[in-house]
C-alpha cells in the first residue's frame, strides 16, 4: 500500500451535469421544444419528419463531447460536426433558434445554472460558426 494519496479524478462537465440520463433528457427536452413551439419553426422545418434518429446522435456526440463516453465519436472517425453541417442553409436567425431552444432545454432539465450558461456560450458560438450567410 503505498503512502501518497491518489488525486481524485477530475470530474467532466458530463459527470458535472450528471450523466447519459440527463443528457439524454436535455436533448429530448431540446428536440420536444423545437417539434412543438412555433419560436422554432425554420429550425424544425430543416429536419426529418422523425426525430428519433437524430436524438440518439445529439445525446450520443454531447456526451462524448462533454467528456463522457466516446462512442459517437468512435463510430465516426474523423467526422467533424462542422462538416456534417457545412451544407445545411444555417443563417444567423437558424443559430439563433438552436441556440435559445438549447438553452430552454437546459434550463427545463435544470443543470446547474453556471453550467447551462457556460453551455449556451459555448453553444451560441458553435452555432455562430456554423452559419453560411
Amino acid at each position: 500500500m503505498s503512502d501518497v494519496a491518489e488525486a481524485p479524478a477530475a470530474e467532466t462537465p458530463f459527470d458535472q451535469i450528471g450523466g447519459a440520463e440527463r443528457v439524454q433528457a436535455v436533448v429530448d427536452a431540446f428536440y420536444d421544444l423545437m417539434d412543438s413551439d412555433p419560436a422554432y419553426a425554420r429550425l424544425r422545418a430543416i429536419h426529418a419528419p422523425d426525430l428519433t434518429p437524430m436524438r440518439a446522435s445529439l445525446a450520443g456526440f454531447l456526451t462524448g463531447w462533454l467528456g463522457g463516453p466516446r462512442d459517437w465519436f468512435a463510430a465516426r472517425p474523423g467526422v467533424c460536426m462542422m462538416s456534417l453541417h457545412r451544407s445545411m442553409p444555417i443563417d444567423a436567425e437558424l443559430a439563433r433558434q438552436w441556440t435559445d431552444a438549447m438553452g430552454r432545454a437546459l434550463d427545463q432539465v435544470g443543470v446547474e445554472a453556471e453550467m447551462a450558461q457556460a453551455l449556451r456560450e459555448v453553444f451560441g458560438r458553435m452555432s455562430g460558426n456554423m452559419t453560411t450567410r
